[in-house]
């Protein structure tokens, strides 16, 4: 099953954790946007510097420590995705309470082992 995943935080540096859960998106057969500080392109998938407004996101996975997703709170509500996943690093208990009020499910996991698992 398409999940339509936003990654946010997205690195052109192919060591990089962000890098990777692209293609292993693109991969498994997820439709993926991305954002990150650099244009560029990973699998095929553009990396965009602005927040767009994306349309039928299932997921958003974030990369980005969280003093930087404070600037992403309202916009990634105003999305509406399905959930937000939290990877290691990016643990946000006040990002927590407004998703849980705007009824956003979210989850504390690594994409990439949910995807190595078939739990994505």
């Amino acid at each position: 099953m398409n999940k339509k995943t936003l990654v946010i935080g997205a690195s052109l540096n192919p060591s990089r954790y962000s890098n990777f859960v692209i293609q292993k998106l693109i991969a498994h057969g997820h439709e993926v946007v991305a954002i990150g500080k650099k244009p560029g392109e990973i699998a095929g998938v553009n990396i965009d510097t602005e927040q767009l407004f994306y349309k039928d996101l299932d997921t958003v996975t974030l990369y980005i420590n969280p003093e930087n997703q404070k600037a992403f709170y309202d916009y990634i509500v105003a999305l509406k995705p399905n959930r937000v996943i939290f990877n290691p690093g990016t643990e946000n208990p006040e990002f927590y309470r407004i998703l849980k009020e705007n009824e956003i499910s979210f989850e504390e996991a690594c994409s990439l082992v949910l995807l190595s698992t078939n739990q994505y």
